[in-house]
């Protein structure tokens, strides 16, 4: 790693618990979103199987992004090293988001206690793909809790690794490749060929990160609720991290599963099918409100230590 970042991940992640996501503030993934949508009928008009344009559509846009945070880093490092410093920290504050993640999570706790489980269904569907008009209180809470396990890897193990490896320019370009995988990559009629490439490239960029948040997971349990507690979440992980639809997915989530000792995952209507996904965590009970707020700890404590963890090996 190189010396530099050994500042710009620890300096992002203070950024973000401070500032957050403010909507005011202009936010490059909201500009990968929009070009997304406007390029998406353009490659899809293209004479070829819609698998293969959504390949094109995938392999043109991820390295455009990186070469033009390559280009904004390595132009302000022509001015000076110091701009150099500020825009890596500012790149790599908005590829994570362990603050917000934490406020969307919490906001599906206040609602119940504001307007019940029709306030908490509401408020859980701005940060879940699952249809969530018929879910139980126990769904509405699985839901908050898995998806906070879940964004642990795609908003900080997988954008903060990047970023060790290859600065600001890789954890743009893994951004872009999670921002891809959320708008095109579904098992749908819409989508089914033409975002099979962006799906398949997010699962290799989350399978290595996915797996290492499971030992930071259970030191951040052990941290928190103790050795035993951190124990469980790492063997539920490799006994039952790959019980899941998704080949990463299933890790971080296993682990809170044994973290918080509840039962997660199940089948969760998806684009108005069934998916029948097994359950993660079955030897233990069912979730509470308060697992809520218990897995939003463990998450930023797990956000926390894998800050300092690759800022000491960066220090090295």
């Amino acid at each position: 790693m190189q010396l530099h970042l050994s500042y710009s991940i620890p300096a992002a992640f203070i950024l973000d618990m401070v500032l957050s996501d403010p909507c005011w503030l202009p936010h490059p993934v909201r500009w990968m979103g929009a070009t997304i949508m406007r390029t998406e009928p353009v490659f899809r008009r293209l004479p070829f199987p819609l698998v293969i344009s959504g390949a094109l559509f995938t392999g043109f846009l991820v390295p455009v992004v990186w070469l033009l945070t390559f280009l904004l880093v390595h132009t302000a490092g022509m001015l000076h090293p110091a701009f150099r410093l500020i825009v890596e920290i500012l790149c790599i504050y908005y590829c994570i988001s362990p603050s917000s993640l934490r406020k969307a999570a919490l906001d599906v706790r206040t609602a119940f206690a504001s307007g019940g489980l029709p306030a908490a269904r509401a408020s859980v569907s701005r940060i879940v793909g699952r249809e969530t008009q018929n879910l139980t209180e126990q769904g509405v809470i699985r839901a908050a809790v898995e998806t906070t396990a879940e964004n642990l890897v795609d908003g900080v193990v997988s954008p903060l690794l990047y970023a060790a490896i290859g600065g600001a320019p890789l954890a743009m370009a893994y951004r872009m490749i999670n921002t891809l995988d959320s708008m095109v990559g579904y098992k749908n009629d819409a989508y089914i060929q033409f975002g099979k490439a962006s799906a398949r490239l997010d699962d290799i960029a989350n399978f290595i990160p996915a797996r290492l948040s499971v030992p930071v997971i259970a030191l951040a349990t052990s941290l928190l609720a103790g050795f035993s507690s951190g124990k469980r979440a790492l063997q539920t992980a490799i006994h039952e991290g790959s019980h899941h639809a998704s080949p990463n997915s299933g890790y971080s989530e296993s682990a809170f599963a044994g973290a918080l000792s509840v039962r997660l995952n199940g089948p969760a209507i998806y684009h108005g099918q069934i998916v029948h996904k097994p359950y993660i965590g079955v030897s233990f009970g069912d979730v509470a409100l308060t697992d809520i707020s218990k897995a939003c700890d463990v998450m930023i404590c797990a956000a926390l230590l894998w800050t300092i963890l690759l800022t000491i090996i960066g220090c090295l």
